[in-house]
């Protein structure tokens, strides 16, 4: 097996917040994270393909395809925006990168296998030089 990885990259403001929670509640959980105001990253996004390389390409999936299917059905969705509010598929949902993650996943699991002679493998999401969040789709 063969496992290729691409990176994006995008800005998004976010705010980690229960609303069934009190404001100090929040506070208490999340910290900073909380600021009614929201706060930002600059997040890095992996998404890793498993497979066998098609014998007549070379390729467990064309990287460009790869890039092209996580810029328009994510990247494009979110670069710039706010994810509590402005983003449709996570309206509602925590945008913790353990959930974003998910999220990803869900969107990208059957174009990636539609395009590819491989399979979705797993999802990087790094958040700050510190954090990150892998999945793996369990």
């Amino acid at each position: 097996m063969v496992y290729i990885s691409r990176k994006e990259f995008f800005n998004a403001a976010h705010k980690l917040y229960n609303p069934a929670w009190t404001k100090e509640e929040n506070e208490e959980c999340f910290g900073p994270c909380a600021n009614e105001y929201f706060h930002g990253h600059n997040f890095e996004l992996t998404v890793t393909v498993v497979g066998t390389p098609n014998p007549m390409t070379g390729f467990v999936i064309d990287l460009k395809k790869l890039g092209h299917l996580m810029k328009t059905l994510i990247i494009d969705k979110i670069d710039h925006r706010n994810l509590n509010m402005d983003v449709d598929f996570l309206k509602g949902k925590m945008t913790s990168c353990e959930n974003l993650v998910k999220e990803f996943w869900d969107i990208l699991a059957l174009p990636i296998s539609t395009n590819s002679t491989g399979k979705l493998y797993k999802i990087t999401l790094q958040e700050t030089h510190k954090n990150y969040v892998e999945y793996f789709g369990e």
